[in-house]
């Protein structure tokens, strides 16, 4: 390459960049915009905090709970939480893994006649009155450390409730209920605390649908084991036809196991409705390898059918 090319070269590349500089200052000079002196629009956010956890609704006071609470939803409690696996509950019944509980409310704490309590319930004297029981039934690890007791606690206050007015009918001289505070259900609904609303198994029973419910004998294997018609054959299980408010273990021709003759009362509403809750609860040792039925709206409609099961059916009990 000569000396000629090389100097137009470099004159090309002089040229442009004098070129470039004199159309950046010529476009500052045409367009030059002053400063934003303040926002035209203005839009306020406000001050935020970030968003914590809600607090829990107050626990109510037990007085109240006490006073709510129905003691046919503490007897399913009792059952469904495997209370009776543990603890006999008739006047005279023996004791088991737990002792018996009749009586228990108002009675010395770790005084059963016959059982062998922990060192360290043994030490916790005084009576077992509603206050120590719900302490108790929460968490009895934490009541006594050291107890036997398996069982982990009941964490709902409105269901220990109901469990402890259902054992007060465990007597014949029931203890009465502690007096509610004056003006403690006001406080309370001041406070933002819901009023329990136990369920009741009779108001259910009362909306039941039998047809429902004999279709849920069938969904759920009933009639693989019983009978329903009048005079029908016993089978793996007894015959059903006027099993409401028949004694119990008492259907002519079936063998029942001795956890169910144990239970000489009748097959009211109320229990039917725990037996089909869980029936190994119910009656340990029991033949029936049944599981049981959760929830309530089925139970109710499994029993309305039942009922239904009679020439002159059972009168309704009133919620």
């Amino acid at each position: 390459m000569d000396t000629m090319q090389i100097n137009k070269a470099a004159a090309a590349v002089l040229v442009s960049g004098i070129a470039f500089f004199l159309a950046g200052r010529i476009s500052t000079i045409l367009v030059s915009p002053a400063p934003i002196e303040k926002t035209h629009i203005a839009i306020d956010m406000g001050t935020t905090q970030p968003a914590g956890p809600a607090a829990p609704a107050p626990e109510l006071p037990l007085p109240v709970l006490l006073a709510k609470a129905d003691p046919k939803a503490g007897q399913a409690a009792f059952a469904s939480s495997g209370c009776i696996a543990c603890h006999s509950v008739n006047e005279g019944g023996k004791n088991g893994v737990g002792p018996n509980l009749y009586g228990v409310v108002g009675r010395p704490r770790a005084s059963h006649e016959g059982f062998v309590y922990s060192a360290a319930l043994s030490a916790k004297k005084g009576d077992w009155d509603y206050t120590t029981l719900n302490e108790w039934i929460t968490k009895p690890a934490a009541f006594a450390p050291g107890t036997k007791m398996t069982y982990a606690g009941q964490p709902d206050p409105e269901k220990r409730a109901a469990i402890l007015v259902y054992l007060r009918t465990l007597s014949a001289n029931p203890v009465p209920l502690p007096p509610v505070p004056a003006g403690a259900l006001k406080a309370a609904a001041a406070a933002g605390a819901p009023a329990p609303t136990p369920a009741s198994f009779d108001a259910m029973l009362a909306a039941a649908d039998p047809a429902a419910g004999k279709a849920d004998t069938l969904k759920l294997g009933c009639i693989a084991c019983h009978s329903f018609n009048e005079g029908g054959k016993n089978g793996i299980g007894p015959n059903l036809y006027g099993v409401v408010d028949r004694p119990q273990a008492s259907h002519e021709g079936y063998t029942y196991s001795a956890a169910l003759k144990a239970h000489t009362d009748k097959w009211t509403y109320d229990n039917l409705n725990v037996w089909l809750t869980k029936p190994a609860a119910y009656a340990p040792g029991t033949k029936m390898t049944f599981a049981g039925v959760p929830d309530e709206k089925t139970r109710a409609d499994v029993v309305a059918y039942l009922r239904t099961l009679a020439a002159t059916p059972e009168p309704l009990p009133k919620p």
